[in-house]
């Protein structure tokens, strides 16, 4: 577990990091230096890449983690990774076509509510492709346990260069549009960059003679489009189509209320990174009492962690929105209700690996799809009639169904559920803690509440948590910190 604990501690320390960036870029940098119709146009062009880079990366991070472990001699596995290279070709050469030979109608079904839209179609199919081989080469990398400066290039890179850029076009050094093309730019740099690294890790030796079950991982690379695209529409349909029925600047206020309650899947982020390679190992090895341990660890430190950011966001969010400027403080909501969803994907720790790398993802893929259609007819319903709430709604519904369905499916299938009997102790902690300081605040700065208020937060929580050793993990930790002073 060493390897996993100090990748995992490198990995989160590196995502907060990125977070912490990309807060100053989102909170500060974006909404005073950019206007709100191109934070919102920027908001839609990377939403959109998002959920076309599963389909153009056609399965293969998760095909490369689930399968490369499987082949033990070097032509087989280099006739493995020659096919993952290529495989993203059959759908991005195609698409590329398409996109070329219908580019005005794509245009302008995407301007149909906002004209800024048209015009940047390229724009957005690039980035995609960039983000689908990044993943290709970071799959790689992890495949090698070696996850750490790809979590760095995905959480960090982009988001330092787009607050340098943000800085340059609030002085005038560049003009908007110069901002857009060099957005481009560090999505196929970030993608170049990771591709060198994954290489250094192992030189790929282009060899066509594939493995003897190509047909399988042909199958599964299929299936898991649907899957990743279903997991993606999930979160971010809801920016899309608000540009299809609201104003654009809206998108830009509800990025914002959603960057906020994202800030609670950073610790998910960072333990899934090395968590997800190994519970392919410990399912190919058939460990499934240590898979078990893993699992209901992986949650309940997951759901200590995340509840109590939910819980700091929460009491926090006043204070917060008054360091923005005035039109981005209406979504309260939106933070409340994206928030709750997020502690719930939380709580389910490594479940999606489990499903993702056992013989049953079939079933669980097709019922993504499913779910990702009534994502988007939630939005269609309640986005015209209730507008940023109503896309709130839509995600929280979508994906609370999605949860559910997974931790009842995995129950079935190996007999384990993720939730102990500290859970229920958990939730009623953070009740008290969140009655008992809803109505303290400070008459100081926005900031320095903040800050005074979080530490006696995170100070009695976890006093709670120790004291009831709910979690052997967080207990052994706090341990090593008390032993050190």
């Amino acid at each position: 577990m060493g390897i996993v604990f100090k990748q995992s501690l490198n990995n989160t320390i590196i995502t907060y990091l990125g977070f912490g960036v990309g807060a100053i870029n989102t909170l500060f940098l974006y909404t005073r230096f950019l206007s709100d119709e191109y934070y919102g146009l920027v908001s839609v062009i990377l939403s959109i890449a998002a959920v076309l880079m599963p389909l153009l990366a056609f399965g293969v991070p998760n095909t490369l983690v689930k399968y490369f472990s499987e082949f033990k001699d070097t032509e087989t596995k280099d006739g493995f990774l020659t096919l993952m290279l290529i495989l993203p070709l059959f759908l991005i050469l195609p698409l590329a076509l398409v996109s070329y030979l219908a580019y005005d109608t794509i245009s302008n079904f995407l301007g149909k509510e906002n004209e800024i839209v048209k015009g940047y179609v390229w724009y957005i199919f690039i980035i995609a492709m960039a983000m689908a081989y990044f993943e290709v080469f970071f799959a790689w990398a992890k495949v090698h346990m070696k996850s750490v400066f790809g979590n760095f290039m995905k959480e960090v890179f982009v988001r330092v260069c787009i607050g340098f850029l943000l800085v340059l076009l609030h002085y005038a050094l560049i003009k908007v549009d110069t901002f857009l093309i060099a957005l481009v730019v560090l999505y196929v740099l970030r993608m170049l960059i990771m591709k060198i690294y994954a290489y250094k890790l192992r030189m790929p030796k282009i060899s066509f003679k594939f493995p003897k079950n190509t047909k399988v991982i042909l199958s599964y690379s299929a299936l898991i489009i649907l899957g990743g695209s279903a997991a993606v529409v999930l979160l971010e349909v809801d920016k899309v189509m608000i540009n299809q029925f609201i104003q654009i600047e809206n998108v830009a206020y509800y990025s914002v209320a959603v960057f906020i309650a994202t800030v609670i899947s950073v610790p998910s982020r960072a333990m899934h990174q090395i968590t997800y390679p190994l519970t392919a190992t410990l399912l190919s090895n058939k460990k499934y009492t240590e898979l078990k341990d893993l699992y209901q660890r992986s949650s309940v430190t997951l759901f200590i962690i995340s509840a109590l950011i939910y819980l700091l966001i929460i009491l926090n969010l006043e204070q917060l929105y008054l360091l923005l400027p005035s039109k981005y403080g209406g979504g309260f909501m939106v933070v409340f209700l994206i928030g709750l969803a997020k502690v719930y994907d939380a709580m389910l720790g490594n479940n999606n690996a489990i499903l993702y790398n056992s013989d049953y993802y079939k079933t669980l893929l097709m019922m993504g799809v499913f779910l990702a259609i009534i994502t988007i007819l939630f939005n269609l319903i309640l986005i015209p009639s209730y507008g940023l709430i109503g896309a709130a709604i839509a995600s929280v519904l979508a994906i609370s169904i999605y949860n559910t369905i997974k931790v009842i499916f995995v129950k079935k299938r190996f007999g384990i559920l993720p939730f102990t009997s500290n859970f229920l102790s958990i939730i009623i902690i953070l009740l008290l803690i969140g009655i008992s300081f809803y109505f303290i605040n400070f008459p100081f700065h926005p900031i320095a509440n903040i800050a005074i208020k979080s530490v006696l937060i995170v100070v009695v929580y976890f006093s709670f948590i120790y004291k009831f050793k709910l979690s052997d993990d967080v207990n052994n930790i706090m341990n090593k910190l008390i032993k050190k002073k």
